[in-house]
């Protein structure tokens, strides 16, 4: 019997705060006190935050070693136990994986590592080779035209957990602003205005040809299996409604404060980047997450691209008027956890199984994990 006991801790559990101890037994959370404990042996953390691990329900981390530089592509095993290492320092204990299947760019990195990135996720948990738990989710890239193809390969995978719809076709949703989409689009090479006019005119055919028949096939087969389902981006109040009558039960990275607060009103649960609270706002001109969070329209956090954003997003939200720092915590870690069905993770409390951060304030004001704990045992 594997035991360890952790004292004079600033414990975020639930909806409040206190100093106090906790008690770990194998692998699981045996105990949650407030005050002191004489336990020989105990562990003085000095008042250093005791937080629940992160839950990242949507990162695209792994993609940055996958493909590191234009025209790169790096073995995917080394890829998969990076982006690992680098999750556990950034305090997250449970991370999907976004694999986005469908590229919009033919003969681009993500169909070139797509099922690569899948079979090392699986290699890697069976080698037992990652410091935190991985699971899968498929982002569905509905305009492609073999986006449906790839996306039956995986649907029965037991490591998936989330299917997002996407539809990143220019002029809506994330991209209404064409001078943005052409900004981004452009980063790895210039286009000639013909040849941006052609690449929209493509962009539109296929959504018009596939879009719609690909997102009827998902729903029907995410509610044959039960997979929870997303959408992606919703900008208009009819994006929202077309989500509920198929069952979505989260709204990613709403765009604008109506289509955020029409999935309020249907109890889809809101999901924002991290690296846009960060910030102060979407790199791609959209609504930020500070606003949707000051209208009380923010369930979860998403680091998005960066993963240590998620406990600086965290911090800052728990500093905003009508939110302290639990409620901040949860949008991290219960919140998430719940949304895809893990009952088991995501608070400080008796029977959770153990997966906690030692967190501390440095002196410019940032929070820093010194300690990563996933099922009781030191990940970082």
């Amino acid at each position: 019997m594997k035991q360890r006991t952790i004292r004079n801790a600033r414990i975020v559990a639930g909806d409040e705060e206190f100093t106090g101890c906790v008690v770990i037994e194998n692998g699981l959370i045996k105990s949650v006190d407030q005050g002191d404990s004489s336990a020989l042996g105990a562990e003085d953390w000095g008042g250093d935050w005791l937080m629940p691990g992160l839950v990242e329900l949507h990162t695209d981390n792994l993609e940055k070693h996958l493909s590191p530089r234009p025209g790169v592509l790096w073995n995917a095993h080394s890829a998969m136990t990076v982006h690992d290492a680098q999750c556990a320092a950034a305090g997250i204990t449970t991370v999907l994986d976004s694999v986005v299947i469908g590229d919009l760019d033919e003969g681009g990195p993500r169909c070139q590592t797509q099922h690569t990135s899948i079979a090392a996720l699986h290699q890697c948990r069976d080698e037992g080779l990652m410091r935190i738990e991985h699971l899968l989710h498929l982002r569905c890239e509905l305009s492609a035209p073999d986006m449906l193809e790839v996306f039956h390969q995986y649907v029965d995978d037991p490591l998936l957990r989330l299917v997002s719809m996407m539809d990143h076709t220019p002029g809506q949703r994330q991209w209404r602003d064409l001078v943005s989409y052409r900004r981004y689009s452009e980063r790895n090479g210039r286009y000639t205005d013909q040849e941006f006019e052609a690449t929209i005119a493509q962009r539109r055919a296929d959504q018009q040809a596939y879009s719609l028949p690909h997102r009827q096939v998902i729903v029907q087969a995410c509610q044959a299996s039960t997979v929870p389902l997303a959408s992606h981006d919703d900008t208009l109040v009819s994006d929202v409604h077309q989500a509920v009558q198929e069952g979505v039960g989260m709204s990613e990275f709403p765009t604008t404060v109506a289509a955020a607060e029409a999935a309020r009103a249907a109890g889809m649960a809101i999901i924002m980047g991290g690296p846009n609270m960060v910030k102060g706002g979407s790199h791609s001109g959209n609504v930020s997450a500070a606003e949707l969070a000051q209208c009380d329209l923010l369930d979860i956090f998403s680091s998005d691209y960066v993963p240590s954003s998620l406990l600086l997003a965290t911090f800052m939200l728990g500093q905003m008027e009508q939110w302290t720092l639990p409620k901040a915590v949860r949008t991290v870690t219960r919140n998430p956890a719940r949304a895809i069905g893990l009952e088991d993770r995501g608070e400080v409390a008796v029977g959770q199984r153990a997966d906690l951060l030692r967190v501390r304030m440095n002196r410019v004001g940032t929070p820093t994990v010194l300690e990563t704990v996933f099922g009781g045992q030191r990940a970082f």
